[in-house]
């Protein structure tokens, strides 16, 4: 202090600065003198204290309090912080504010009364408490606020350091990456934020940062954050939660230790059968979670093979059944599976039906109250057909989809990538099965091989699905159906094998049984293959 200041005068009360703006680290005494003990401004007390006179000399555009004005916070009570806790940090203050040192003389000011913060000089820290404890050690927890950082520490006995982000959830990555090196020179890092959306988010991102040292601490129901404990006076609670944090595992990471209830349950059976008993040999029938793709040239009986099926999941199961037939109208949709029931194809106009027999087809098949139909006319964009197949899984409870075809689909985008637009179709129909659970039969359309067409014959592969190859990967099952629709001889013309390309299931692959057309009923019946 300046020798010309009156020795024998006596303080009065703090008051702004007009120098260096601090707002109570100016000095008033008896003798209208000032001084203040931030920026070292003296006022003589000859001049009216309203009017300070400032002695010349270059004053420091000082903003941090010192040493000489801060004392140690005599402890929290509304928190339950003690007096040895805050002198550990070196928190400082009174009843009015709180000054957490982030730096030699920096401080996050919390104003108690307002609830508010303000700096006091640029942080050198990105964590509240790195200056307490040295790097190293089994842990160190990571918390969201000073108080936090304070209450957790008490909690643990003061053996554990806990530290505070200084920016909030929003910042907390980059106060961890900030600290990295520090951080990572523990054992174990606890991250312990608050138990709310943000809370969360942030503890996500950094749990991700630091990988398998990281644990993330499990809030009580009733709790948010650390200071929530140490008020109720539970912090044996707060000190088992701590103990018992679990050790972090990016999404989709399972443990094996996890899994054994899982592996002992018995596995789940095929929920229904094909049609045709050589199929359901190879295949093992129809499970739940699965997407079967359908395949085979131009006009060599997709549809009805897909219509065979329908009907037969009509006969022996109670499930309700989506049906997306794109190429055509609901109504033939409805008569060409009315056929089934009748053994004739009432879907032609030249066949001679009664109404009887039409009345008790339609109450075998569309009539049931078991179906459901997607009549496409407007738009067939990619997410308004996955949608639509959403909406009959979760809306209409229906355990089996079919959709008639991919390809007409991917011809509708407007992009006209047709290699983009079925990864983008098969990735979404591949979510929406492991969604709901349901069975999803997709026909897709075959590239046209060299030589020999499909139309003669030729055998189908992976290879020859249309425009990408995440048809073959996401798919489960993959079917392709093989026809000489050419031959000379009917049996033969009519006559479509049956070949197991993919077989997620259980590796089987293969000619997989034959089936027979008969113009006449509209059927395809299931033959021992003689060709």
């Amino acid at each position: 202090m300046l020798t010309s200041m009156k020795k024998e005068s006596k303080f009065l009360k703090h008051i702004p600065c007009s120098v260096c703006g601090s707002s109570d680290a100016n000095s008033l005494y008896d003798d209208s003198h000032q001084y203040c003990f931030n920026c070292e401004t003296f006022v003589e007390g000859s001049v009216e204290v309203s009017k300070p006179l400032v002695i010349p000399r270059l004053v420091p555009k000082a903003t941090k309090p010192t040493e000489t004005v801060l004392e140690a916070l005599l402890g929290i009570p509304d928190r339950g912080i003690t007096a040895d806790t805050c002198r550990h940090y070196q928190v400082k203050g009174d009843s009015d504010k709180h000054y957490y040192p982030y730096g030699s003389d920096i401080y996050k000011v919390r104003n108690v009364k307002e609830k508010q913060f303000h700096w006091q000089g640029k942080p050198e820290l990105p964590l509240f408490g790195m200056d307490r404890f040295t790097s190293g050690g089994k842990a160190v927890t990571i918390v969201e606020g000073e108080l936090d950082a304070l209450a957790g520490f008490q909690m643990l006995g003061s053996k554990y350091p806990v530290l505070s982000i200084k920016s909030g959830a929003s910042g907390a990555l980059k106060d961890c990456k900030a600290a990295y090196e520090y951080l990572d020179g523990f054992d174990s890092i606890v991250i312990c934020f608050d138990a709310d959306e943000p809370g969360l988010k942030a503890a996500q991102s950094v749990a991700e940062l630091f990988g398998a040292k990281a644990k993330v601490f499990k809030h009580k129901a009733e709790m948010k954050d650390a200071c929530d404990y140490l008020k109720a006076n539970d912090a044996a609670t707060f000190v088992s939660l701590w103990w018992k944090s679990e050790q972090y595992v990016p999404d989709g990471i399972v443990k094996g230790t996890d899994l054994h209830d899982m592996v002992m349950a018995p596995l789940a059976k095929s929920i229904a059968d094909y049609p045709y008993d050589a199929l359901n040999k190879t295949t093992g029938g129809i499970r739940g979670q699965e997407l079967i793709v359908i395949t085979a040239g131009s006009g060599l009986g997709k549809s009805q093979f897909l219509r065979e099926i329908i009907f037969r999941l009509l006969n022996t199961t109670s499930d309700n059944i989506g049906l997306m037939f794109l190429e055509e109208s609901v109504r033939k949709t409805a008569l060409s599976l009315m056929s089934l029931a009748a053994n004739k194809p009432l879907h032609l106009a030249e066949v001679d039906a009664t109404i009887e027999e039409k009345e008790l087809a339609y109450k075998r098949t569309v009539g049931t109250g078991r179906m459901f139909l997607y009549d496409s006319f407007g738009s067939n964009s990619i997410d308004n057909i996955c949608n639509r197949v959403r909406y009959m899984a979760k809306g209409l409870d229906c355990k089996f989809v079919f959709l008639d075809h991919i390809s007409i689909v991917v011809s509708d985008q407007s992009n006209g990538d047709e290699r983009k637009s079925i990864d983008e179709i098969m990735t979404k129909l591949r979510m929406i099965v492991q969604e709901t659970g349901i069975a999803l039969f997709a026909v897709s359309h075959l590239k046209r091989p060299e030589g020999r067409g499909h139309e003669e014959g030729a055998a189908t592969s992976l290879a020859q699905l249309r425009g990408s190859g995440s048809i073959g990967q996401l798919a489960d099952i993959v079917l392709g159906l093989e026809r000489h629709a050419q031959a000379d001889d009917p049996i033969e013309r009519n006559t479509t094998r049956i070949r197991t390309i993919k077989n997620r299931y259980s590796g089987e692959t293969g000619p997989s049984g034959s089936v027979l057309y008969d113009k006449y009923t509209g059927r395809m019946t299931e033959i021992v293959d003689t060709l």
